[in-house]
């Protein structure tokens, strides 16, 4: 199942799940007199099977009867937000996690080459850096002009966690979807090497177009993924290339640490990145990127200049 976030005409963010060429608008089906009150999307996460039972009852009633209710409506690209829109944790992110990526990074920096990690390097994105599937990248050059692009599968917790064993991992998972790590190079350099700032700028975090439900994707660790920047390709590996998958992330994540439904888990970026190219390549405004993961869907984004008028 495809679950979106989206703006409704009726005011507000619905959640809905998609339908063919339209959207099941959960939030007005499941508000009816004696059902469950309104709720965002980590609501629906947390409910467990019997969200997706409902959601599942939903797709099921008859379209006539849908459109009577105001349940069902256009699926207009233009109203999705990112599924999870405002986010009540930073965004997990993993750094380095596909061996190409971590050898062009190594070049790039003039770093000493490292044998393979023993552990996966963490860091977080602001949730304020979350913004839409085909939302615009905000450029501002008074704060960064070596903006890039990572295209990258992110995994979205379904349900509480603490010390998960590895072999118990994928059982907290409750679905995928496409995130572009939109990274501040110069700031990401200028802060002691630290990934934090540069990752967070507002608009950095485009998510979409949908969250796909774990039983529709199937194996996660044998998806392609790509980028392409105005028309051009720059990213495109398998997520089988990853150095830490799925279930040893979640158990390191998880290792003293309280996972929740709703956590997002970026998991790394393959090589292809522009600020390892020759020459360099960063975003500029007009350019558009397009991120996309097999069986899941792309986003799309335009890079817009500031307006500090």
């Amino acid at each position: 199942m495809k679950l979106v976030s989206f703006r409704s005409v009726r005011a507000g963010v619905h959640v809905g799940v998609v339908r063919d060429d339209h959207i099941v608008d959960l939030s007005a089906w499941l508000s009816l007199p004696g059902s469950s009150p309104r709720f965002d999307m980590v609501d629906l996460i947390a409910m467990g099977e019997q969200g997706l039972a409902s959601v599942r009852a939903a797709l099921a009633v008859p379209e006539g009867v849908l459109r009577d209710l105001g349940a069902l409506v256009p699926l207009d690209t233009t109203a999705l937000l990112a599924p999870i829109p405002t986010p009540r944790k930073n965004v997990v992110c993993l750094g380095r996690n596909y061996a190409g990526h971590a050898a062009e990074s190594v070049r790039a920096f003039g770093e000493q080459a490292q044998p393979p990690p023993e552990y996966p390097t963490f860091f977080t994105k602001a949730t304020t850096s979350v913004i839409g599937p085909y939302d615009d990248i905000p450029y501002d050059p008074a704060v960064s002009t070596q903006m890039d692009w990572e295209c990258e599968l992110a995994v979205v917790i379904g349900r509480t966690g603490k010390n998960i064993r590895r072999a118990e991992a994928m059982s907290y998972v409750f679905g995928y979807t496409v995130l572009n790590d939109v990274s501040a190079r110069d700031l990401q350099r200028r802060h002691g090497g630290q990934y934090f700032k540069g990752k967070s700028l507002d608009g950095t975090c485009p998510i979409g177009p949908w969250l796909v439900t774990a039983d529709e994707v199937g194996d996660p660790h044998d998806l392609e993924l790509w980028t392409v920047v105005n028309g051009v390709e720059k990213q495109r590996d398998r997520t089988a290339s990853m150095l830490f998958g799925i279930p040893a992330i979640i158990e390191h994540l998880s290792l003293g640490m309280t996972i929740e439904p709703g956590d997002i888990i970026a998991t790394g970026t393959p090589e292809g990145v522009g600020f390892a190219r020759t020459p360099p390549e960063f975003l500029r405004p007009g350019d558009v990127v397009e991120c996309g993961v097999e069986r899941i869907g792309s986003i799309r984004n335009h890079v817009c200049p500031v307006d500090t008028r």
